[in-house]
């Protein structure tokens, strides 16, 4: 559950509206066969990664490693799989879906193809998709639930969050030397990643100074994504229109002394530094930080008093990234 964990924090944040969810297949004397996490809304759940790859490791029959939709995945397990996955186990970090949407139900897949046991770690709130556990059951799966429940529910979050008004999260890089400013500070790598989130946000919240010093686009072209509307939290509403963010095609920009504007939105990004974090901070749900190994720069974060509890560490690249919560 540890491993299917760490591979679905990966793409936390990106799976947008759906939950961030991570699958492990294990087969007999358990040896490891795969590990499978859910990467964009719309595509393959990651318990149908996790079956595909543990399919060809079982059989060798790569075949399978040419489709790309999920349910063309789904029909050709089940005509193929000839019962072997009947010593296998599968680990998820979620109760597999039962409906039918734009992805076929795992529930009702894995149940077809005679898995031995499925250990679940959360309960799926969504009653829509609930009801997974029933359908292994009566298909003679043994089931067992609760598998390190508290870190998939944290896991889970945010997509918790989505169902019941918004998700809001704060991010921020910064280096060894606790630096924010001093120009590019993350690695490529990093900075694609910031894109892709900003490509899933429905809203990114920045302030009227940075807005003013660093003249930024703060698009998602690096992924060659969409551009989020942007609400630019400052008192003074007079800007160069020049600067760039004020030119990205089919994006909103607001300038508000007041974060009402949330209200409108359900997946929401902040950047900034110590001021923006202050202002923030009763709305925040979330926090995630980019830590470059490297020195320099003069200005980060002093002056505030917070203490975090880390919730999963990723290297991208040469670069840390942390998804932390307030203690």
């Amino acid at each position: 559950m540890r491993l299917a964990l760490d591979e679905a924090w990966k793409y936390q944040g990106l799976t947008y509206p759906n939950p961030a969810v991570g699958a492990c297949i294990v087969g007999a004397d358990d040896a490891l066969l795969a590990v499978g996490a859910h990467q964009k809304a719309g595509e393959a759940h990651a318990e149908v990664l996790a079956l595909r790859d543990a399919y060809v490791k079982l059989t060798q029959d790569t075949k399978i490693l040419t489709l790309h939709s999920s349910h063309e995945i789904h029909d050709y397990l089940q005509a193929n799989h000839h019962n072997c996955f009947h010593n296998c186990s599968l680990y998820t970090t979620l109760e597999p879906c039962s409906h039918v949407g734009k992805t076929p139900s795992c529930a009702s897949l894995i149940s077809s193809l005679g898995l031995k046991k499925v250990l679940i770690g959360a309960n799926d709130t969504n009653k829509i998709a609930s009801c997974g556990t029933t359908l292994l059951r009566n298909a003679n799966i043994e089931v067992i639930e609760g598998v390190m429940q508290e870190e998939c529910e944290e896991l889970l979050y945010p997509f918790g969050k989505h169902l019941e008004d918004r998700f809001v999260f704060f991010k921020w890089a910064q280096r060894l030397s606790g630096s924010v400013d001093g120009g590019i500070i993350s690695s490529k790598s990093s900075r694609e990643h910031v894109h892709a989130l900003r490509d899933k946000c429905d809203l990114l919240v920045i302030g009227g100074e940075t807005v003013r010093t660093d003249r930024p686009t703060l698009d998602a072209r690096l992924v060659n994504g969409k551009a989020p509307d942007l609400l630019i939290y400052s008192r003074e509403k007079e800007f160069d229109r020049s600067i760039p963010l004020f030119n990205v095609e089919g994006r909103k920009v607001f300038i508000a002394d007041n974060l009402s504007l949330l209200e409108n939105y359900k997946h929401v990004m902040i950047e900034g530094g110590a001021k923006m974090f202050a202002l923030t901070q009763e709305i925040t749900d979330r926090y995630l930080c980019y830590v470059a190994p490297s020195i320099g720069g003069e200005k980060g974060l002093g002056g505030l008093d917070a203490e975090f509890e880390i919730l999963n560490i990723q290297k991208v690249s040469q670069d840390i990234m942390m998804w932390m919560k307030r203690k």
